[in-house]
């Protein structure tokens, strides 16, 4: 085997090493460097490094200490930022259903009820795509992160759809659902595309292909949330049945039911190095699994109203949950405690994500605003006002200065921070 170059990996931390293998075939591995901070001793970590990876050799130290000195630098980048309004798009006749990055952040993708989903260029919010060829709602949408040349549209015509990201071209119609299509994702890996239904099912599809490769049965209720491991082995559904599953992506074989929830299954995610995952539901409650086992590590309470929506940091080590209550609630993930609550928002929170960097939370309310919060104090740091009804899709893009916001008003507004500068993200040795 060949070490060819180094990629960084800015969130969560870490270095991907790409090389060929015995075969002559590029290969890549990944060290996860989850715990890296400014008091992480490098020359030992490089020496750790070196000693544990058979690819690495004592003539590569002085550029794997750059690289993680790079890293270091990036994580502790302390910047001020002030987020302020770049553009706002109509975008579609009939109103939007979701809104998505591509990973750079210069594309975007809307979808709505008008049965199409468009593709926009970030920077001058001009409309580059119509995908046409739905028969219903557009309701679900994505791109096939980090890779960004394909893109799925999920409608409520029952079938879900592949295109090019760059021409529009239709690849392929998935056919096989019986009800509403209402979720969808690809796989880390951009090999499968998931997708989750009404018919209380959810399908694995081959993206190259087009092709069905497993139907996940078992739910008895509407399947409304799915998400992929980082490995992309395995896939967590959430339903209205009040449970969740973990299934393996190979078999298409249930491997553990999450059925400790006494409510509908609102929100289900997997934190990164897929040791754990987490559930949120009705109930007001979000739960803790741990993925191996199919048990609860934790059951999270306090807040007074339906839990809408959960997001783990980049690393794992803290989540955060939004409540029809009006607040979010900030935990550690590792002890289960309750750090602090985010107050503010006058009605319900629908959405929430943090930034890559982990350290700022942004929220989408029914009061028509977005909000930036710290995730070390819990301090509000700014307000995203304009729309005129309420909010319900926000995300940041890779390097976390855009932010996107879709709204019942039927536009969406990009934010940019005015202090961004664009980020490199690999180096070549």
């Amino acid at each position: 085997m060949k070490l060819k170059r180094f990629l960084l990996r800015y969130y969560p931390p870490g270095i991907i090493l790409e090389f060929l293998n015995n075969e002559g075939e590029v290969e890549t591995k990944s060290i996860d460097l989850l715990t890296l901070s400014k008091e992480t001793d490098v020359d030992q970590l490089v020496d750790l490094i070196v000693f544990e990876e058979p690819l690495l050799k004592e003539n590569r130290k002085p550029q794997l200490k750059s690289l993680i000195n790079k890293l270091i630098t990036k994580l502790e980048a302390k910047k001020v930022q002030s987020f302020s309004l770049a553009k706002t798009l109509r975008a579609h006749v009939l109103p939007l259903t979701n809104c998505a990055f591509n990973k750079n952040g210069d594309r975007f993708i809307t979808g709505s009820y008008d049965r199409t989903c468009k593709v926009w260029d970030t920077d001058s919010g001009e409309e580059l795509l119509t995908l046409q060829g739905h028969s219903n709602v557009v309701y679900c949408i994505a791109y096939n992160n980090p890779f960004g040349d394909r893109i799925a549209t999920g409608s409520f015509d029952k079938t879900a759809k592949i295109w090019d990201a760059n021409t529009g071209e239709l690849y392929y119609t998935l056919v096989g659902h019986k009800m509403e299509i209402v979720c969808l994702s690809f796989d880390p890996q951009g090999l499968l595309l998931a997708t989750g239904s009404m018919d209380q099912q959810a399908k694995l599809w081959d993206v190259e292909k087009g092709k069905e490769v497993a139907t996940l049965k078992g739910h008895t209720g509407e399947i409304v949330s799915l998400h992929f491991n980082a490995e992309g082995d395995k896939i967590l559904t959430g339903s209205f049945d009040t449970t969740a599953k973990i299934w393996d992506t190979r078999s298409g074989e249930c491997i553990h039911t999450l059925d400790e929830h006494t409510g509908e299954i609102s929100s289900t995610q997997f934190e990164f190095t897929s040791e754990l995952c987490a559930t949120a539901s009705i109930d007001r409650t979000c739960k803790i699994w741990d993925v191996n086992t199919g048990k609860c590590m934790a059951t999270l309470r306090g807040h007074v109203d339906e839990v809408l929506d959960i997001g783990f940091n980049a690393t794992g080590t803290k989540l955060v949950t939004v409540s029809a209550d009006g607040t979010g609630r900030l935990y550690n993930v590792n002890n289960a405690q309750f750090m602090m609550s985010l107050n503010g928002h006058k009605g319900e929170i629908s959405k929430v994500t943090f930034n890559p960097q982990g350290t700022k939370i942004l929220t989408a309310g029914a009061d028509k605003t977005c909000r930036l919060w710290s995730a070390d104090t819990g301090e509000l740091l700014q307000t995203l006002e304009g729309h005129t009804d309420e909010i319900f899709s926000c995300a940041f893009n890779y390097e976390g200065d855009i932010i996107i916001t879709g709204s019942k008003d039927n536009t969406c507004k990009i934010w940019r921070d005015a202090k961004a500068t664009k980020e490199v993200h690999d180096e070549d040795y």
